[in-house]
C-alpha cells in the first residue's frame, strides 16, 4: 500500500451541533455535539486512513487550541508532525437546524503565520518520506500565495507527485508554475482560475482540458456539486453525473472525494475508475452529520450506483 502525507497550514477544531431552531438573541441549547480535527488535509487523511491506507500528517498548530487539536489527531490514532506556531489554532462551527434542515456555518480566518513558522514548515517537507503529497486548504493570514508553489518544487526534487486542492491566488499560482500530478477545484474554484463563466459540464470540461494541454497538471478532477463532476486528463475528459441522496452535511465532501479518488489511485485503478470511486468518497460524506466525513461501508455501496451512471 502506497502512503500518503499531507499538509494543512491552515486546520481547525471542528464543533458541530444539532438544534431546534436557530433564534437570535436566546440561548439555543445544543445537542449531539461533536469535535474533530478538520482543515483540508486532515480531512483527506482521516478517510485515507479509514480506507486502509498509510497516512501522515503534517500542519501548524498553536495556543491551548493547538494543544486540543494535537490530542484530537492522537485519539484517532493518526501520525503526525507539527509546526508550533505563536497564535492559537482555529475553531469552526457548524450548527444543523432540526426544523429547517438548513446547516450554518462559521468558520473564522484562523491564525497569522510569520515568517519564520512559514520557513520551518518548509523545513518540515524536506524530511517527508511519501509516496503522494497533498497539499489541501486555505493559507492561513501571512503565507505568501506562491507557498505551494515552493512546497511542489521541494517534493519535485524528491520525485513526490503533488496533489492539490486550494483556491484563490494559491490555486493559480501553483497552477501557473505547473507539475502538478492531480488538482481538485471546484467549478466556482475553476471559474475564478480561468475567469471565465464555464456555465454548462462542457465548458468546464474544455477548460480542465486545457490546465492538462499547459502540462499544468496531469489529472484534474472538478467537482460540480449536486450536477456530478468532471475529469480531465491527456485522453480525453469524463463526465459523472452526481447520486441523487440526501445530504445532512456538505462539510469535508470534496475532501472525501479527494481521498477515495487517491486511494484508488494508489491502488493501481485506472484514472477514470478512481475518479468514480471518489465521487461515491464525496456522496458517502454528506449522508453524515457534521464533520463525520466518508466511511467505507457507505463509498462501496454507493460506488456500486456510481459505476452503473
Amino acid at each position: 500500500m502506497k502512503s500518503i502525507a499531507t499538509l494543512t497550514l491552515n486546520p481547525t477544531i471542528d464543533a458541530s451541533y444539532d438544534v431546534d431552531r436557530v433564534i437570535p438573541t436566546h440561548k439555543i441549547r445544543t445537542r449531539n455535539e461533536r469535535y474533530e480535527p478538520g482543515g483540508g488535509g486532515i480531512n483527506v487523511a482521516r478517510v485515507f486512513c479509514r480506507l486502509g491506507g498509510k497516512v501522515e500528517c503534517l500542519y501548524l498548530s498553536g495556543g491551548g487550541t493547538g494543544a486540543a487539536f494535537d490530542g484530537l489527531l492522537d485519539d484517532m490514532g493518526l501520525p503526525r508532525r507539527h509546526v508550533t506556531i505563536a497564535e492559537p489554532t482555529r475553531v469552526a462551527s457548524a450548527v444543523h437546524e432540526a426544523e429547517t434542515g438548513k446547516e450554518f456555518r462559521f468558520v473564522p480566518a484562523g491564525p497569522t503565520i510569520s515568517e519564520e513558522e512559514c520557513a520551518a514548515c518548509l523545513d518540515l517537507l524536506r524530511e517527508v518520506d511519501c509516496d503522494y503529497f497533498v497539499a489541501s486548504g486555505s493559507l492561513p493570514p501571512g503565507i505568501a500565495d506562491d507557498f505551494y508553489v515552493r512546497a511542489g518544487a521541494l517534493l519535485r526534487e524528491r520525485g513526490i507527485p503533488l496533489v492539490l486542492d486550494t483556491s484563490g491566488h494559491a490555486l493559480k499560482e501553483t497552477l501557473t508554475a505547473g507539475g502538478v500530478y492531480l488538482v481538485k477545484p471546484s467549478a466556482g474554484e475553476l471559474r475564478q482560475f480561468t475567469g471565465e463563466a464555464l456555465e454548462t459540464p462542457e465548458d468546464i470540461a474544455a477548460a480542465a482540458m486545457a490546465i492538462v494541454a499547459a502540462g499544468q497538471a496531469e489529472l484534474v478532477a472538478v467537482t460540480l456539486g449536486h450536477k456530478g463532476a468532471v475529469l480531465a486528463q491527456a485522453s480525453g475528459t469524463t463526465f459523472v453525473p452526481a447520486l441523487e441522496i440526501e445530504a445532512r452535511s456538505a462539510v469535508g465532501a470534496g475532501d472525501s472525494f479527494l481521498a477515495t479518488m487517491l486511494f484508488a489511485l494508489s491502488e493501481g485503478r485506472d484514472p477514470v475508475e478512481a475518479f468514480r470511486y471518489g465521487m461515491a468518497g464525496g456522496a458517502a460524506s454528506v449522508l453524515n452529520p457534521g464533520t463525520g466525513l466518508a466511511h467505507p461501508d457507505d463509498i462501496e455501496r454507493l460506488f456500486a450506483q456510481v459505476a452503473r451512471a
